[in-house]
């Protein structure tokens, strides 16, 4: 008997891409299983991830999450029903070519090397 958690796997494909982009940007980030998904992290800090919910969650500069939503459409991340300023979540959709991933990917991954290393 299996037991559906509700949990979904994250995109294998989606986190392939993301590893290039990463690379290209960090490559001295490291990967981590981490919020059902796969994070890449700059620094000890996570800049973008394939969510086991369907795109990728991502971080930018709390000032700029307003700003990022209205110009390029994500939503904001939402844990435990409290909207994190910072923390944004695109879906799929917005995700299909390349150049439209590579957007996200630097908005996350500039603001995670802009943190002060974890270790």
């Amino acid at each position: 008997m299996s037991i559906d958690t509700g949990a979904m796997a994250y995109d294998e494909a989606l986190a392939d891409r993301l590893r290039e982009q990463v690379a290209d940007l960090a490559p001295h980030a490291t990967e981590k299983k981490m919020f059902g998904g796969l994070a890449f992290l700059v620094g000890g800090n996570m800049a973008v991830a394939a969510s086991g919910e369907g795109g990728v969650m991502l971080r930018c500069a709390p000032a700029e999450t307003s700003r990022l939503m209205d110009e390029l459409g994500a939503e904001p991340m939402v844990m435990r029903g409290r909207t994190m300023h910072g923390w944004l979540r695109v879906d799929d959709e917005r995700l299909l070519d390349d150049e439209a991933l590579a957007r996200w990917v630097r908005v996350g991954v500039d603001y995670a090397a802009s943190l002060p290393s974890k270790g």
